[in-house]
């Protein structure tokens, strides 16, 4: 078969061996295959990432030396099975499925790993376990967009955002986009996005925000002066003192047993916006503890592949809450699914272009360089740019 090779950062097209299912798994055709920003990372500093990886006991990430098939964000037709799968769906039955394969009991990260081809290719494995049936009515297009917007739901669900909370993006690259479309499906009211493109800005628009910033001429901080959120320790420490006036003149009930009811409610102290990080450069989680109102929540999306600092003093002073998230679990990936099929979320707008296998060097060019590009998908049945 034809499959897109990355070793030592050159990208090539060759041809390989059709790859074999193992015990628990399905060969798929590859219908669509998108391009993410993991996978422009890995092309120059994979071993950066497979160093970072092992500490954590994850051994099999592509380094710098492999010939690896990249590609973990597909949706495939149903070729063949392997021995000791279920055989659940029919010949032709289009699935997606968690970019994770065991062969011979050892985990292989699909597309990530030279254990594990990815689907950048014209065939693919995956883990019968770990494949679920696409809905009917959802396109190979859509289906592909599973993977990607379930990093976005996980992001979500970890921040614990409510409904009538405000939510921050910074950064509408492609995970930035899906995490304002989940936002928007998780009812979120209010979801400010930044960034310095406009062509992204308009995509953040049609991802559901409902206010978009440029950040090169207006901060997205701004809008929060004069709100509910507090914005310095002196606006803290005048709301402190006007709630205790208020609450010791009410003789019927202690005054600690309405502060812990109030805190309880979440009512006792004024809470910041939940602001979702999508940058992914030294210096942005800096800035964001150094500008956002005092008491916000920080959810760390983007990947930086360098060496930050940040002042914890800072962030101890403004009672910041910085947590980081990664991937999802199999029944976010499914739940992602069945939001796509159900029309929860609309992920169209994130699909900004289609190449063949052909034209995978090309697209991760245009990816690195172009503002407006937010999505490229790889259909293996074109030749080169669509």
């Amino acid at each position: 078969m034809r499959a897109v090779i990355c070793q030592e950062s050159r990208l090539y097209v060759d041809e390989v061996a059709d790859p074999v299912p193992g015990r628990g798994q399905i060969l798929l055709e590859v219908a669509r295959c998108g391009i993410c920003g993991s996978d422009l990372h890995l092309r120059h500093h994979s071993d950066l990432v497979a160093d970072m990886s092992a500490l954590v006991g994850i051994d099999s990430i592509m380094r710098h030396r492999d010939a690896v098939v990249m590609g973990h964000e597909f949706s495939g037709r149903v070729l063949e099975y392997g021995p000791g799968t279920r055989k659940e769906w029919k010949r032709g039955q289009l699935v997606v499925a968690l970019p994770i394969v065991r062969n011979d009991g050892v985990p292989g990260m699909t597309g990530l790993a030279a254990n594990a081809p990815g689907g950048y290719a014209e065939k693919v494995v995956v883990q019968e376990s770990m494949a679920f049936a696409v809905p009917d009515g959802v396109s190979p297009d859509l289906a592909a967009l599973t993977e990607p917007l379930a990093v976005a739901w996980h992001a979500v669900r970890r921040s614990r955002v409510g409904k009538g909370e405000t939510a921050v993006v910074i950064g509408c690259g492609p995970i930035g986009l899906a995490v304002i479309l989940m936002l928007k499906a998780r009812g979120v009211r209010t979801v400010v996005a930044s960034d310095l493109s406009a062509a992204r800005r308009e995509l953040a628009l049609r991802c559901g925000a409902d206010e978009v910033v440029d950040p090169a001429k207006l901060s997205p901080w701004t809008r929060f002066e004069a709100t509910r959120h507090v914005t310095d320790a002196t606006a803290l420490l005048d709301t402190a003192f006007d709630a205790m006036a208020a609450v010791r003149r009410i003789p019927l009930l202690p005054w600690p047993r309405l502060m812990r009811a109030a805190d309880r409610l979440g009512a006792a102290v004024p809470a910041g916006p939940v602001v979702f990080e999508y940058v992914g450069v030294p210096g942005i989680i800096d800035q964001i503890i150094r500008a956002a109102p005092l008491r916000s929540r920080v959810i760390v999306v983007g990947v930086c592949m360098e060496p930050d600092t940040f002042q914890p003093a800072m962030a101890i002073n403004k009672e910041i809450d910085l947590r980081f998230v990664f991937t999802y679990d199999p029944a976010e990936f499914h739940d992602t699914l069945q939001m796509i099929a159900k029309g929860s979320v609309d992920p169209s707008p994130l699909v900004t272009g289609t190449v063949g296998l052909d034209g995978v060097e090309a697209a991760f060019d245009d990816l690195a360089t172009a503002a407006g590009h937010a999505k490229i998908l790889i259909d293996p049945s074109l030749s080169g740019q669509a």
